[in-house]
Order: structure tokens, then C-alpha cells, then sequence
């Protein structure tokens, strides 16, 4: 691998701007299918509820029935429809995804696909959660697409039970401009615009820009946000061969930091969901991020594609905040911390696609390179942690002085990684296919204590591959298998002790159905995955770790959607998973993951009425299950089961003017939706209520 740097380094030198050049960094692009308007988008707008085709799985277009391995797609239209403006919500629908750690509320920090969690985010195919990238807002979101199981053999370091992949909108050839205004419950406001430009007579100059603006109370004591956020992007047809792609988005949030409310003897129910724990003298955490991504694709033949890319992204955190730590009878201890964060983040990508034919069988090829770099500066200074600085969490008093800063807390790392990837899609009949991958990756991470001028370095060479086969039985159902690897970093011991690398292998198989003349779409796995090198105590040296832990997960994942008719839309998803530790020396054998519903399911089904009076105008539910799932690692906590029920209406006012409504927790169902142990476990929604207008103008 090493013997690839100097490629690497000439990439990033032709590809990343020299604005970025002080301060590079990493991520991942996903190819932008079409140079010319006769050839057909894979990341296009999704009519109804189900998408045919995906670039995000392997990194070309490919109609998903093509492809030996389950992906969910979640279109814009379910998050229009449900009326929710952040991602979460629109998971649900994916199968098999859980929420995780969201960082105090702040941004869209861990979930679980399949079992195990993860915090790899993506748009476009590049990462983006690197730093403290803030929650997606659906303002500029086309679709959603969930990889399952590990896909590293693509994009790099990660968990091995899936990534999602956010697909932006897009410039369009017809102009247009809408505007969306919405009013709900606890004070919740927001508005926001899409416009859509051709910038020339001939249509090879499109622009669009979508802007969002909300301000956003709770019902919980103290708790709001707002968010302001801009995302405009290009495209420039440069010749029937050549297409020039911008994308980008500017976003400032400001939020009040949030750990939810304590378990007292691990029974939920006691403190009241509107309870706050931090301190409302602490105001608020903003977080700021830009982000650019360029691409150029260019197509050299009929065969043979050649695509450049770079993204880059950089942000900002900056807040106070005190937090809840230990729950002690009737109160909670509590630690006062100030933060200043900054990051950025370039990654820049060479690919090159081809479709050929040797003999009778046809193949994809793809060749790409890439290279990261990644710099991330976190100073959270803090003070001890002290009841006397706590709460009575049935009762609490603000406007205690703040505690001393004993801690520092000052810590810099820098992250580069070079890769190749090489991947062979293959028609080998009619029916049957196949696809073959492989990543070569160098890591090198730097990890600096700047209080302590305390420095750390590791560097791994690692290896990730898959494979699968398809076959179509019938022209309505296809069966496919495949297996699959992943890795993801262990962090640095704070004796310098360098860790394997964790390590996923995983496999599925199961078959993908084409339903009632092409209307219903599903996809059923049974899959397996284990991980391994998971750190763990370390039985010699009490204090240390050893990557010796291992965990397994398997199960059932059914998903399916589609448009039955002209009036009905659907889309559900159910998922069977069996998430434990099988190696710890910490926790428990037989111990459940964090966070992981053994059960889980979801429906949304909508009816549009296609006459009379209320033609245009639709009705709809969605229903949501949660089974038990362990609240704290190696504990018997646990969160309850719960299900909730939506009701939502839009009206077809006008040709330009739509009215909607949605009724969330139609039977105010008490649950909570996550947690980290028994004094972090952050409650749901209860019943709300939201009014929107949707105009063309």
C-alpha cells in the first residue's frame, strides 16, 4: 500500500482546490449517473413510494433487482408525507435501523442497521460525519438509501451491519419554485423554498437552491432549536460527453444540549417526560458547518467513464453545558462543560467505469481512487463531577454557580487514508449475475493530547472484499447470496497501545420480489454477522483493554414498497434481529447490544383520491412497533415495547396551493425512543399536532 502514496498524493493535488490546501481532509463521493439527458439517473426524483435503480450499492447505476444484496430506499415522498424535517423518523421505514446516541440531541450521531452500531454517514457517497456534523435537515434530501450489511469493500472504515447514504436533490430541466410553511405544536415553526433555474436558453446550465429556516421549542422544560440552512448546487452540461456537478450546504443550528431523564431503580415512568437536567443559564450549542462537493464526469467512449471528484467540509461546535452523570437516590450528580470545536474534512476521489463484453459474459468494471484527510481539534475543558453540583430530578432547582474547570481536555487528531478499489459487476446468463470486490486501504491516525503534549500513532494496511450472486427465477422473483468484510479502527490506549482493528465479516441471502405488474417491490434476507477485536478489559492489567471482544447478530429483514394503484402508495418494513456478545471480558456472555429491538416493524400507507372535488388530495396512517431493547450495556435495563400511530391529511386547495395536516401519537403513547445507560434515556414525542402549506408559485 504504501508503494500507491505517490498516486495518491498527485490525486489529491490535481483534484482538491487550493483554497482547501492548508487544511485537507477526507470523504466519499457517490457517482452522479447521467452526462446527457437521454441517459437515465439512478439518484433521480422517486415517483411514489418505490425506486428501481441505485448508484449508492456499487458505485454505477444499477437497477436494484440487479444487485445481490438488500437496499432500502427511503424517497423524499415518506418524509413529505409524515411531515418530518430530520431523517430519524424516516428510518423507521428502512427495516432493521435503530436510534442510538444523538450527542445531547445535537446532531445525527450514532444508529444500529442490523445490530450494530454505527456513526458513518453519507451524501453523495461521501462521508460526512466526520466532526460533529449537525442532523440532516429534509429540506435538500431526494432520497435515502440504506446499505446493509458491512460495505466497506466500497466506502472505507465502518460497522459491518450498514451505512445509509443520503442522495441530494438535484438541478432540473423545468424552472419551478415552491414554497413549504409549517406550524405544530410546542411553538414548532418552519419554512422553506426550492427554486429551480435553468441559467440559459440552451438548458446545459441548471441551478437550484433550497433554503430552510425553523425555530423549534419542545415539550421539554428548557429545550429548543433553531436552524438556518442553505444548500445550492450547479449542474453544467459542458458537452453531450461532460458534465460539471456542484453541490453544496451551509447550515448554523443553534440547540440547548439534552440527555433526556433518569431510570431510578431502572424503572422508567417516575420523573416526568418534560423534566430537564442540564442547567438553563447554559444557553445554547451552536454548530456551524459548510460543505462543498465538485464532480466531473466524462464519458471517453461508449464504454468507458471517467469520473473526478472532491469533497470538502469543515464546522464548528461551540457551547456549554452541564450534564447528568450518576443517578444517587433521588438525585443526580452533575459535571459543568464548556466546548470549542473545529474540523474539516477532504476527500478526493479518481473513478473509472466501464461496460464491456469477453465471450458471452458482460461486465462492469470499476477502478477507483481515493484519499482522505481528515483534522479534527476538540477542547471540552470540565469540571469534576459532584452532587453537590446535581439536581433533584423530581424536583429541580436551577441557578447553582458554576464548578471550577479541573480538567483540560484538549486533544487534536489527524486522519489520512489512501485506497484502491476494485469491483467487476458480471452478467454471466440472462438470469444469473455476480459481483466481485475489493478495497486496499492504508490508515494512519495521529492522536495528540495538547495538554499533556502527550503524542500517539498507528497505521494499518487492511483488505475488505465481497461478493454475491444473483438469480432471477422468474421474471418476478430473483435469489441471491452473498458475503461481505468490514473494518473500522480501534481508538489509541492512553498508553499509546495500538489495537487490531475491529473486524465484520458478514453474509445474506434471500430474494427480491417484482409484485403485482411491477407496482409492489420487496426484498426478504436472513442474514449472519459477527465482529471481532471489540475492545475489552484486559484480565492481566486492570485499567487496559485488548481488542478480544467479539459480538454477533443475525435474524430476518422483510421490506417493501410501491404504488398499488394510481390512489394507493405503500411502504413498510419488518425486521427480526438476535444482537449479542459472544466474547467480553466486561460484559456478560449472552449480553443483548445496546439498544436493539428483537422485533420491530412499520406501515405507512397513503390514499390519494383521483376525482371530484378532492382529487389531488390524500389520507394516510403509519404505524411504528419497537419491541424490548437492552438500555445499558451488561445490564438488565431495559426500554419497553412501544407503538405509535400517525394520522395525516393534505388538501388540494388549488392547482398551486395544498394544505396538510398531521396528527402524531394519535393515542399519546408514553415511550422512549433511546438511551445510553439509566440517567441518559431520552423519551418520544408525546402527541403533537403540525399545520403545512405547501405553494407553487
Amino acid at each position: 500500500m504504501i508503494l500507491l502514496r505517490p498516486a495518491y498524493a498527485l490525486l489529491a493535488g490535481l483534484l482538491a482546490p487550493n483554497a482547501f490546501a492548508a487544511e485537507p481532509s477526507t470523504a466519499l463521493q457517490l457517482n452522479d449517473s447521467i452526462v446527457t439527458a437521454d441517459r437515465e439517473q439512478a439518484d433521480g426524483p422517486v415517483h411514489g413510494y418505490r425506486a428501481t435503480r441505485s448508484a449508492s450499492a456499487t458505485k454505477t447505476d444499477t437497477a436494484l433487482s440487479e444487485i445481490p444484496q438488500t437496499i432500502s430506499v427511503v424517497p423524499a415522498q415518506v418524509l413529505d408525507d409524515l411531515g418530518t424535517t430530520r431523517i430519524d423518523r424516516a428510518l423507521d421505514f428502512a427495516g432493521g435501523v435503530s436510534r442510538q446516541n444523538n450527542f445531547g440531541g445535537l446532531t445525527f450521531l450514532n444508529y444500529s442497521v442490523r445490530g450494530f452500531t454505527t456513526g458513518e454517514l453519507y451524501k453523495n457517497g461521501f462521508a460526512i460525519n466526520r466532526g460533529s456534523y449537525s442532523a440532516p435537515d429534509a429540506s435538500g434530501i431526494e432520497r435515502i438509501e440504506v446499505l446493509k450489511g458491512p460495505a466497506a469493500s466500497l466506502y472505507g472504515r465502518g460497522d459491518p451491519g450498514g451505512m445509509i447514504n443520503i442522495v441530494s436533490k438535484k438541478p432540473q430541466a423545468e424552472a419551478f419554485t415552491q414554497l413549504k410553511a409549517s406550524a405544530g405544536s410546542w411553538d414548532r415553526y418552519r419554512s422553506s423554498l426550492d427554486v429551480n433555474a435553468p441559467l440559459n436558453d440552451e438548458g446545459t446550465l441548471l441551478s437550484r437552491v433550497n433554503l430552510a429556516v425553523e425555530d423549534n421549542q419542545s415539550f421539554r422544560d428548557h429545550v429548543g432549536s433553531a436552524r438556518q440552512i442553505v444548500s445550492p448546487s450547479l449542474s453544467w452540461q459542458l458537452s453531450p460527453d461532460t458534465r460539471l456537478q456542484l453541490d453544496s450546504e451551509f447550515s448554523r443550528t443553534e440547540s440547548v444540549f439534552d440527555r433526556g431523564i433518569p431510570a431510578p431503580n431502572n424503572q422508567l415512568g417516575s420523573v416526568q417526560r418534560s423534566t430537564f437536567l442540564g442547567e438553563p443559564s447554559d444557553g445554547e450549542i451552536h454548530n456551524n458547518n459548510q460543505m462543498l462537493q465538485l464532480s466531473l464526469e466524462h464519458y471517453l467512449n461508449d464504454a468507458w467513464t471517467l469520473r473526478l471528484a472532491n469533497h470538502y467540509a469543515q464546522g464548528t461546535l461551540q457551547g456549554n453545558s452541564s450534564e447528568p452523570s450518576r443517578l444517587i437516590g433521588d438525585s443526580v450528580s452533575r459535571f459543568y462543560r464548556e466546548r470549542n470545536f473545529e474540523w474539516n474534512d477532504s476527500i478526493s476521489q479518481a473513478e473509472l467505469r466501464g461496460n464491456f463484453a469477453i465471450g458471452s459474459w458482460q461486465h462492469q468494471p470499476l477502478i477507483g481512487l481515493e484519499y482522505e484527510n481528515y483534522r479534527n481539534s476538540q477542547k471540552y475543558p470540565q469540571s469534576a463531577t459532584s452532587l453537590g453540583y446535581g439536581l433533584d430530578i423530581y424536583q429541580p432547582v436551577y441557578g447553582q454557580a458554576k464548578p471550577a474547570i479541573v480538567n483540560p481536555n484538549d486533544f487534536f487528531e489527524h486522519v489520512e487514508s489512501y485506497a484502491l478499489n476494485l469491483q467487476d459487476q458480471i452478467a454471466f446468463s440472462e438470469r444469473l449475475s455476480g459481483l466481485l470486490g475489493v478495497r486496499l486501504e492504508r490508515f494512519e491516525q495521529t492522536a495528540l493530547n495538547r495538554s499533556t503534549r502527550v503524542s500517539h500513532e498507528q497505521s494499518k494496511d487492511v483488505a475488505t472484499a465481497r461478493t454475491g450472486l444473483l438469480y432471477q427465477l422468474t421474471p418476478q422473483v430473483g435469489v441471491f447470496a452473498n458475503a461481505s468484510s468490514s473494518f473500522k479502527p480501534n481508538g489509541i490506549g492512553s498508553q499509546g497501545t495500538v489495537f487490531k482493528p475491529e473486524q465484520g465479516l458478514g453474509y445474506e441471502t434471500g430474494l427480491k420480489l417484482d409484485l403485482f405488474d411491477s407496482r409492489l417491490g420487496a426484498t426478504v434476507a436472513l442474514f449472519h454477522i459477527d465482529k471481532e477485536n471489540v475492545l475489552t478489559a484486559d484480565p492481566n492489567s486492570p485499567g487496559d483493554n485488548i481488542a478480544a471482544g467479539k459480538a454477533r447478530s443475525q435474524g430476518l429483514d422483510l421490506q417493501f414498497s410501491g404504488q398499488l394503484s394510481d390512489a394507493v402508495r405503500i411502504i413498510g418494513a419488518y425486521a427480526y434481529i438476535d444482537a449479542e456478545v459472544t466474547e467480553d471480558n466486561r460484559l456478560p456472555v449472552g449480553s443483548k447490544l445496546l439498544g436493539i429491538p428483537r422485533h420491530s416493524g412499520s406501515l405507512l400507507t397513503v390514499y390519494q383520491f383521483q376525482d371530484g372535488r378532492l382529487r389531488g388530495s390524500d389520507v394516510g396512517a403509519a404505524f411504528n412497533y419497537v419491541g424490548e431493547r437492552s438500555g445499558q450495556a451488561g445490564s438488565d435495563f431495559e426500554l419497553p415495547a412501544y407503538s405509535t400511530l400517525d394520522l395525516l391529511a393534505h388538501y388540494q386547495a388549488s392547482d398551486d396551493l395544498r394544505l396538510g395536516l398531521n396528527l402524531n401519537n394519535l393515542f399519546d403513547r408514553k415511550y422512549y425512543e433511546r438511551s445510553f445507560n439509566n440517567v441518559w434515556v431520552m423519551p418520544g414525542d408525546p402527541r403533537n399536532l403540525s399545520l403545512s402549506l405547501t405553494l407553487d408559485l
